[in-house]
């Protein structure tokens, strides 16, 4: 591997700097993304045709000189794969036509191998044998809760309520459910390694909307037997809204935990400790300011995570109308800054 900074972060190993890559990095932010885009009938199909998704993953490589590339994909193809489609319905969001309400539902989803996830494998090992190693290629998945969240709601929500519901009113019902997506998950991630992925990220965008009680049992649990099994590569957990969980989940058995922008630095360290690499965690928002307050807050956010077991990041997606010119200051900016 040329640049194995990730790796090395992540392994916490020393680095001659802070590495950096950025989550949504492949998107509507680059010029290049767009053009791909609009030749298309929208984003599944972008995801499903192997040579374009691998194209995409590479644009932030080459146009922002980020030290790793994500695949690019969907969490909701495990619910695809397991057996409930979804549409991307364009500037709404996920849509499931069909949802899990009952336990003939979950009866009927199948465990997903990741042999049914054909265009996600391919396009891994295109997309790994174009970077010709110049960079690490992560790889994810979405955690169970997430999922499961999606599948009961059928669309996003600010709420949450049917999904967090089912959890009052059927909680064995969401266990069962839970661990057929936790299993699918980690079929899955370990056809990504075998695919080429060099890290692995496990994404629990809904984190944050449920007690730490019922994040502990119905969450941090499921994300816990995927750290347990799937230890071929480092793993990452990215839990959003979840800094009560900061503590319990320094007890995971994974490499880096992604921390997002309200989640203090220097608490966070202490709660966590020493033993695990920390990602992220700027704010997105600072991407729409002038290149001085960039400058002044990213070194601010080197000097408190200090200059050994951080992997740069924001603390959640880039939105899609940032400049990409500020998004290249910002990367410009970590690369450039020695401790």
């Amino acid at each position: 591997m040329i640049n194995d900074l990730v790796l090395r972060a992540a392994r916490g190993e020393k680095v001659e700097r802070t590495p950096i890559w950025l989550m949504r990095q492949a998107g509507r932010i680059l010029p290049e993304y767009r053009a791909v885009r609009s030749k298309l009938s929208g984003f599944k199909e972008l995801v499903e045709s192997p040579d374009l998704a691998c194209e995409v993953t590479i644009q932030p490589v080459d146009s922002l000189g980020v030290d790793a590339a994500i695949i690019f994909s969907d969490i909701l193809v495990i619910p695809e794969a397991m057996g409930l489609p979804y549409q991307m319905i364009e500037a709404k969001g996920p849509w499931f036509e069909k949802t899990i309400q009952s336990q003939k539902d979950i009866e009927q989803l199948r465990i997903a191998q990741a042999d049914d996830l054909p265009y996600v494998m391919n396009a891994l090992k295109l997309t790994k044998r174009e970077l010709n190693n110049r960079v690490p290629l992560i790889g994810f998945c979405g955690a169970p809760w997430t999922l499961l969240a999606y599948m009961i709601e059928g669309s996003g929500s600010k709420t949450f309520s049917k999904a967090k519901k089912f959890l009052y009113t059927q909680p064995q019902l969401a266990h069962q459910l839970l661990e057929k997506i936790t299993q699918s998950s980690i079929n899955y991630l370990k056809g990504q390694v075998i695919a080429g992925a060099d890290m692995l990220q496990v994404f629990d965008s809904w984190a944050g909307i449920l007690s730490p009680e019922q994040y502990t049992e119905f969450s941090l649990n499921y994300i816990s037997q995927i750290c347990n099994a799937v230890k071929e590569v480092p793993l990452t957990v990215f839990a959003k809204d979840a800094y009560f969980a900061r503590k319990a989940m320094s007890q995971l058995n994974c490499a880096t935990i992604g921390l997002d922008w309200t989640m203090d630095i220097a608490e966070s360290r202490e709660i966590i400790g020493n033993t695990k690499t920390l990602q992220g965690n700027m704010d997105p928002c600072l991407l729409y300011a002038d290149q001085d307050i960039i400058k002044k807050e990213t070194i601010k956010m080197l000097k408190a995570f200090g200059p050994n077991r951080h992997i740069a990041n924001l603390g959640h997606g880039i939105y899609p109308d940032t400049e990409k010119d500020k998004v290249k200051f910002f990367v410009d900016t970590v690369k450039e800054f020695r401790h």
